[in-house]
């Protein structure tokens, strides 16, 4: 088993010299086999250790995969649903997958998409390529038919991969899980102006792109996998649930899931979106760092390290320093021919639940004068928005974390929920909304807590599992059933929502108040 990588949820701080990819690895293996030996070993009926794994005939060839540890499922790693996007196939929409003969071992990961080191994703960042585009898939058993999930991994659209994913037990639950891998930073959201005059004029968002294209795969093959193509739910964490929410708004995807799960993340985290010249303009930027003179030619055969490089030195004086770059959506015209918010009000209705977690992420405890803070992001609302927080009060949340936190987390994370939330129920979606505050070493409920709780299916307030929700979400739309406090839905005035923490579910509604009405609604 040597050679699988940490489940995503457990990356984050994950501390490695810089070593080659072999060395990288091998300490990744040990460390995944370090975290198994606590994990529950209890074999479903359906598959039985020992029995031999079927080979399955999927788009391109014949895979075979293995046995998941304890049994119970079966596991396949590393299916190309793609072309790999290398050479001439670099800045262009996914190809067709190459054909191969034989039977492809998928047993073992694969690659993750070329990213730079951002410290936590280091053991992501040392086994890479440019050869990335594939998905694992773990299934009880190859015959029935199953409700699918599909997770999209989040990392600011920028580092991050499937790796691990498919170690979730969440399968015992009756469900096929599928995890993806998409084009990252500059080699998934770069625009370059040579890209589009081969395009029809359109260029960027290759990432969503290869998102569709695996969705698309999804839809062709996973009923050989024991799941069901017409039941298919979406779910993604940080950027990987802004995309998901990309996916509800792109004409591409449509007819490819029913059903989607936003863990922390919406269009643009509540900014504005970027049109395609001002696309360009950031690929124009790439042209000068690299002299590339404006020739799509020459930036295909620009190394991966100078690429890199230059990724770092981008600017988009919209938003402040590099690390938002490629969360800001981008108006293609393909993918997104339109805003966001005018592609939803278009959308076939979906079930969706849109969550946040208490206190997501933001600058250090008096890093920025709070008034200046509040100030700079509410503008003329900045007084009444100062009087709703109330930092001194003695009746305000510790949970909500330091000012500056907690202002960073209602204007990327909470308010935004809120509003698509809003704006998604007024239109007759079922909607459902959470605010999440748990975490496992008792500090604050930062960003990607909660994705241990739905893969891990950790128990909380007497017994309860966001597990249990999401899957019964991804069996009926709904995430009420047997054995769970009930959740009613975000709707009318109420704006009913559930608090999940260490007492349990409670029923709450008007998540903060006026308070994110004094924010533009950005979609």
């Amino acid at each position: 088993m040597v050679g699988r990588c940490l489940p995503q949820w457990m990356k984050r701080g994950v501390g490695m010299s810089r070593v080659g990819k072999s060395r990288a690895r091998t300490a990744c293996g040990a460390m995944m086999a370090a975290a198994a030996i606590g994990a529950l070993a209890v074999a479903s009926p359906l598959v039985a250790q020992g029995e031999p794994v079927p080979q399955v005939a999927v788009t391109g060839g014949t895979i075979a995969g293995e046995m998941a540890e304890g049994g119970g499922a079966l596991v396949f790693r590393g299916i190309p649903f793609a072309a790999p996007p290398i050479g001439e196939r670099r800045w262009k929409a996914p190809q067709p997958v190459q054909p191969w003969t034989g039977v492809k071992e998928t047993t073992e990961p694969t690659p993750a998409c070329i990213q730079n080191d951002q410290g936590w994703n280091r053991a992501d960042y040392l086994f890479a390529d440019e050869d990335c585009l594939t998905l694992d898939v773990r299934t009880p058993a190859l015959s029935g038919k199953r409700p699918v999930m599909v997770w999209i991994h989040g990392g600011s659209n920028k580092a991050g991969s499937a790796h691990g994913m498919v170690e979730s037990r969440i399968t015992d639950q009756g469900v096929v899980l599928v995890a993806i891998q998409y084009r990252l930073a500059i080699f998934g959201f770069l625009a370059p102006r040579g890209a589009a005059a081969e395009a029809g004029g359109h260029a960027g968002n290759y990432g969503l792109m290869d998102q569709i294209a695996a969705l698309q795969w999804v839809h062709e093959n996973i009923a050989k996998f024991g799941g069901d193509p017409d039941d298919v739910t979406i779910f993604g964490e940080s950027a990987g649930s802004q995309d998901v929410s990309l996916m509800l708004a792109a004409p591409q995807a449509r007819g490819l899931f029913g059903r989607a799960i936003m863990q922390s993340g919406t269009p643009g985290f509540g900014m504005p979106f970027r049109s395609q010249e001002e696309a360009f303009a950031i690929a124009d930027q790439t042209d000068k760092l690299l002299d590339t003179g404006g020739s799509i030619e020459k930036l295909r055969r620009t190394s991966v390290n100078a690429l890199l490089d230059a990724d770092l030195k981008l600017e988009d004086k919209s938003i402040q320093g590099n690390g938002l770059m490629w969360l800001k959506t981008t108006v293609d015209g393909v993918v997104l021919p339109d805003s966001p918010k005018a592609l939803l009000a278009k959308a076939p209705k979906k079930p969706v639940i849109i969550g946040s977690n208490r206190a997501e992420f933001g600058p250090p405890a008096g890093t920025y004068p709070i008034e200046a803070m509040v100030g700079q992001i509410y503008g003329p609302n900045a007084a009444k928005a100062l009087a709703f927080y109330d930092f001194d009060g003695a009746d305000h949340d510790p949970r909500l974390g330091h000012p500056q936190l907690e202002v960073a987390t209602d204007y990327v994370f909470r308010c935004p929920a809120n509003n698509l939330a809003t704006m998604l129920a007024g239109e007759g979606w079922p909607v459902w909304r959470y605010e999440f505050d748990l975490s496992q070493d008792g500090g604050l409920t930062a960003h990607a807590k909660d994705v241990a709780y739905v893969m891990d299916s950790i128990a909380f307030g007497g017994g309860v599992s966001l597990q249990d929700y999401w899957t019964n979400f991804a069996r009926t739309g709904d995430p009420n059933g047997k054995g769970v406090p009930q959740w009613p839905r975000w709707q009318g005035r109420q704006k009913a929502y559930v608090l999940f923490d260490d007492t349990g579910v409670t029923k709450k509604s008007d998540l903060r108040g006026d308070l994110c009405e004094l924010l533009p609604p950005e979609l």
